[in-house]
C-alpha cells in the first residue's frame, strides 16, 4: 500500500475571493470547500481533444466546470442524485511526498452527500490499468480515506442511465414550470397513471406544459423512474423519494 509522508502532505485551494490558501492535509475540512473556486480553469482552443465547459447545476444553483464529456456525464449523475448537497470542481491541489518524490494531484470533484464528504476522480475505464494513473489514484485514495472521507473513481456510466439523466436534465430548472401545476401534480392527482395519461389529465392546460412539468418532477425525484430502462410514455408514475 502507498503510504504518503504525513509531514509533507499539504493542500492548496482558492477561497471565494480567489485567494490561494494552503492547509496541512489533516486540517482540510469540507467547510473550506463550500464556495471554493476551482484550483485550475480550462483553456478552450480549436482542435483540443477534450470537450471542457461549464454546466448549470440545479444542486448548486450555479455553474460547475468540467474538463471532458466523461466528467460532464458524471456531473449530471451527481446533480440528479438527491443525496448530493454540494459539488465543487477541481477543488484543490494536493502535494505529497510519495516514495521519495514530490507528487501533485488535483481531484476532479469534491462532493457532499448524506454519508459525508466525497472526492471523485473521473477516468475512462480503459485507462485505469495504466501504471502511472493507477498509482496516482491509489495514493489519492489513501490520503482521502485518512480524512475519513469517501473516495470514488467514476468511469463511463451505464449508457441507458446516462442518456435518461441527460434528457431529464433539460427540465431541471424549477422556475420554468407553473408553480400551481407542480403542486397539483404533487397532490396525488396522477399517481398510478401512465405518463401519457397524466399528460392528458388537465384539459385546461396544454399537454406540452403538463408533459414538461412531469419531466421536471421526474428529474426532481418526486416520481420514481427506472433509469435502467428507456423512458416511455407507458411508464407508470409512482411516488418517489422527494
Amino acid at each position: 500500500m502507498v503510504k504518503p509522508s504525513k509531514a509533507v502532505v499539504s493542500t492548496r485551494l482558492r477561497d471565494r475571493n480567489g485567494a490561494s490558501v494552503e492547509l496541512p492535509w489533516g486540517q482540510l475540512g469540507f467547510d473550506y470547500l463550500e464556495g471554493v473556486q476551482p484550483w485550475r480553469t480550462f483553456v478552450w482552443r480549436y482542435g483540443q481533444k477534450n470537450y471542457s465547459g461549464s454546466y448549470w447545476s440545479a444542486t448548486m444553483s450555479d455553474h460547475v466546470i468540467y474538463e471532458s464529456r466523461l466528467e460532464l456525464a458524471n456531473l449530471l449523475l451527481a446533480d440528479f442524485d438527491a443525496s448530493v448537497k454540494c459539488i465543487a470542481a477541481q477543488p484543490f491541489l494536493i502535494t505529497a511526498v510519495i516514495e521519495g518524490r514530490v507528487r501533485k494531484h488535483i481531484p476532479d470533484f469534491a462532493m457532499l452527500n448524506e454519508s459525508g464528504p466525497m472526492i471523485v476522480d473521473v477516468k475512462p475505464a480503459r485507462k485505469l490499468a495504466i501504471p502511472q494513473i493507477a498509482f496516482t489514484l491509489e495514493w489519492s485514495r489513501v490520503l482521502v480515506e485518512e480524512l475519513g472521507w469517501q473516495y470514488v473513481i467514476a468511469s463511463e456510466p451505464d449508457p441507458v442511465v446516462g442518456e435518461n439523466v441527460r434528457f431529464l436534465a433539460g427540465y431541471r430548472r424549477a422556475w420554468l414550470f407553473p408553480a400551481d401545476l407542480i403542486e397539483e401534480l404533487k397532490s396525488g392527482a396522477v399517481d398510478g397513471r401512465t405518463f401519457v395519461e397524466a399528460c392528458r389529465a388537465f384539459p385546461a392546460t396544454p399537454v406540452r406544459v403538463v408533459k414538461a412539468t412531469l419531466l421536471h418532477l421526474l428529474w426532481a425525484g418526486w416520481f420514481g423512474v427506472d433509469l435502467g430502462a428507456p423512458l416511455q410514455s407507458s411508464m407508470v408514475l409512482t411516488r418517489g423519494q422527494s
